[in-house]
Order: structure tokens, then sequence, then C-alpha cells
């Protein structure tokens, strides 16, 4: 993995906007009663690695791509305005055209240098994606930033930073792919950019018709910590293998996710020491497009997930096989329909757009199949693509990411990073491992969680 002792210098240049390339309406568009939630008004960070490449030599990677992001930014010119926020806390984009925030820069250092396996988290991140102080506002700030440095070595990185609120992980490489035709010399994007956003607007009147449990208020308070552990793990063929033999067969069919995201949270509920007797969440991110009939259009960039959630008690997760943690995702995951995403924009016009409920929750969202890593600006697809790190969000330290990646072997498989307190990790990795390395039974051997039963 990359290692995060690794230091090396960046010589940034001055911050500039990037404006669309050529006039573009000066209006108001609303953001859909899903966008506009509070769980979603924060910034999230992704980065993408990019090698040399002979075909492309004497081409500067930071001037063709700040070329195509202003042909590009004509087409989705929202991106080039600011948020703000009008009466019932309800969130618009004012389309100014004043642009999207850019920065050049060079790094002291090869992308050999990043190691085999470039997995999260990456050393110098705070270098590679600069904190342009005012920029990380929700309401009037840049909607997006970019940094753009080239490494030693011919290669470069992407690292973009987007406010959540207006698009989800497919708005946002539907986006970053249309930028990289640009720059591949397209004259506009393969994919039109469809707004539309009132598709996920509530009814008139609203009315709620699903249970929405993400959303209950729970009692308890979320401790920060002081400090956080951040470590990746790599599921491969063989250590997805292993878990499914740890399930029922009539779950073995199971996706990857759902499998991971059962894994996941078994072991962090034992990782924390959680009271047996309290419920404990995990909350999966379920993309909606396709649930809608008909479907939502090609092109739609808003936000269209919803955030199901499973719940348990902490000793209920510890006591049972890992089947149980299974079934209660699958069942979360089932939950969302056309119907559940109308009640659900509805339940946030009636409640004043709350946040989802974080107490003794977790977050995990799929981004295997969001295609960051296929994001070409004319230097081949990215080495890594995705998150730059787990546990954003606006509670820090609860999300996670399932991201594409190889290992040293160079197999692929998927990339899990856990934020944890030290010594809540060290339990995490001792519950895993021994879960990657039990032998299957009819019934589920218990042994595995003896060693955290403190």
């Amino acid at each position: 993995m990359a290692t995060p002792s690794l230091v090396f210098a960046v010589h940034r240049q001055e911050p500039e906007l990037i404006a669309p390339a050529k006039p573009t309406p000066h209006e108001y568009k609303l953001l859909s009663d899903i966008d506009d939630q509070e769980g979603l008004r924060f910034q999230i960070p992704v980065i993408q690695f990019y090698q040399y490449s002979p075909s492309m030599q004497g081409k500067d990677p930071a001037r063709v791509i700040r070329e195509a992001l202003a042909q590009t930014l004509v087409f989705y010119y929202p991106f080039a305005g600011r948020l703000r926020e009008g009466p019932q806390r309800k969130l618009m984009v004012d389309c100014t055209g004043e642009g999207v925030m850019f920065i050049e820069a060079d790094a002291d250092v090869t992308l050999e240098q990043f190691g085999d396996a470039l997995q999260p988290p990456f050393p110098c991140l705070e270098d590679l994606l600069h904190d342009v102080p005012g920029s990380a506002g929700v309401l009037n700030c840049p909607l997006l930033l970019i940094q753009v440095t080239r490494l030693r070595c011919g290669g470069f990185i992407f690292a973009l930073r987007l406010n959540h609120s207006m698009s989800d992980a497919a708005g946002l490489t539907q986006f970053m792919s249309a930028v990289g035709e640009m720059a591949r010399g397209w004259l506009a994007p393969s994919i039109r950019p469809v707004w539309k956003r009132h598709l996920l607007g509530a009814r008139d009147p609203p009315r709620v018709t699903c249970k929405h449990r993400e959303y209950e208020e729970v009692e308890g308070t979320i401790v920060p910590f002081d400090e956080m552990a951040h470590r990746s793990f790599f599921f491969g063929s063989a250590e997805l293998l292993a878990l499914r033999k740890l399930v029922p067969l009539h779950l073995r069919k199971c996706s990857r996710f759902e499998l991971l995201t059962a894994c996941l949270w078994r072991c962090r509920t034992i990782a924390i020491q959680a009271n047996l007797e309290e419920e404990v969440r995990i909350i999966c991110i379920v993309n909606s497009r396709s649930k809608f009939n008909p479907p939502l259009p090609s092109g739609y960039y808003g936000n269209a997930f919803a955030f199901p959630v499973a719940v348990a008690k902490a000793g209920k997760l510890r006591q049972n096989p890992l089947g149980y943690a299974l079934e209660l995702v699958k069942q979360a995951k089932a939950d969302v329909t056309e119907e559940y995403m109308k009640s659900l924009a509805d339940l946030m016009v009636i409640r004043g757009r709350p946040h989802f409920t974080v107490v003794r929750s977790y977050l995990v969202s799929d981004v295997t199949r969001a295609g960051f890593g296929d994001v070409d600006f004319g230097w081949g697809k990215a080495v890594y693509g995705g998150p730059a790190k787990g546990g954003v969000g606006a509670i820090p330290g609860l999300a996670s990411f399932l991201i594409p990646s190889k290992n040293k072997k160079g197999e692929d498989g998927i990339v899990l990073p856990i934020t944890l307190p030290p010594p809540a990790m060290e339990i995490f990795v001792k519950e895993l491992d021994g879960m990657l390395k039990e032998k299957p039974t009819g019934i589920e051997s218990q042994s595995v969680f003896i060693s955290s039963s403190l």
C-alpha cells in the first residue's frame, strides 16, 4: 500500500477560478428534495493517479484539463455557480458562471514511490488537494475544487473536492468522464447532462408512506475521538470465498457489497465493544436510478440514492452467525423502491431536511461500479481512481467505501478503508483475520469472537 510515512514537497500555484468557455444562462435551479438533506451538506474528496504516457509527450496535464474543464462547464454550467438557501432550508444553484476552483501544482515525487498497491490513506493528501481558505463552505462557495499535480516521472495526480449536495458518485463520474472526453478532443459529452431535479422532489401534499428508520431520532451522543487509525483492507477472490463459506447455502449468491457490509458491521460492532443490549446500525447506500419506472433519465447527475438501514442489538450480531447480519443487510437494500424514494423526499419536506441517524451507526458505500478509474484525460485510465479517504461525511469517521483495486500481485479485488480509534482497530484486525481463517461448518463456529468479548 502507499506508505503514509512518504514525505514530499508540493509547489502550488495560486488558485484560480475556471469559468465556462462560453456564456451560459444566469438562472436559479432548485436542487431536489433528496439533494438538499442535511446529511449531504459536506465536501467529498476524490483522487486519481495517472502514469506517464509516451503518446502525450510534451502535453501538460494541467493545461489540458484546465481547458477541457472550461469547455465542459458550458454543458454543466450549474457547477460554475454557487449554492444559496431559500425558505424552509431549500437549496438552489445560483448559476452565476463564476467558475470552479482550480490549482496547478508540481510534486517532488514519482508515482512509483507511492508503492505497488495504491489505496487510502494517501500520504500528504492535504498537499495534493489543498483546502483553499474560505472555499469549503456549502453555501456561497465554489461547488468543485480541482488540483492537478504533475509528478517527477511524467505522471500526474488529479484530485477533486465536490459539494455532495450537487451530485452522487454516478453523477460526479459522469461529469469527470465528460471532462476526459473534452480533453481528448470531443466537441460535446457523449452523455448529455440532465438537470430535472423535480423528478426527486416532494409530492403535493407530501405524505410519508414507507418506514424510514434511518431518520429515527435515537438517544445517545457521538463521542469525538482525538486520534483515529486509518487502514485499508484488501478483499480478493480468496477472501471473498472464505467469507461466503461462512454463510448458509441459500445466502451464498449474495452480492460482494452485501457480504462485505455484513462482515464490516459485525467486526466493527465487536471492535468498538458496543453494549450488548444497545441497537447498532449499518447504513447502506443504494442507487435508486433503476428503481423508477421509467428509470431516471441517462444523464441525470443529481443525488439519486437512499440510506436504508439495518438495525440489530449488538449482542445478537455477536452471538449469531454472519448469515444473521447478511439477511438484515439484504432486507434493508430491498426496501428501496420508487415509492420509498418518493416517501423519502416527502419526509425531507415535512421534517425540515434532517440528517440521517448517526448514533451507533456506520455507513457503507459501494463505488466499485462508479467508474472513477475509467476516467481518461488522454493519458489512459487511472492507476487508482476513487475516494481519497474513508471516514468522510458530515460526521467524520462514520463511513467506508468499497473501492475497486489491485494488490501487489496484480490481483483485482476490493479495498475497504476503515477509520477507528487505535485500540478498536487492533480488535477489528483480529476479528477479521479470525473470520477469514475460520473453517466453515454447517453451523458457523463462534470461537472467533471470544478474543474480544471483554
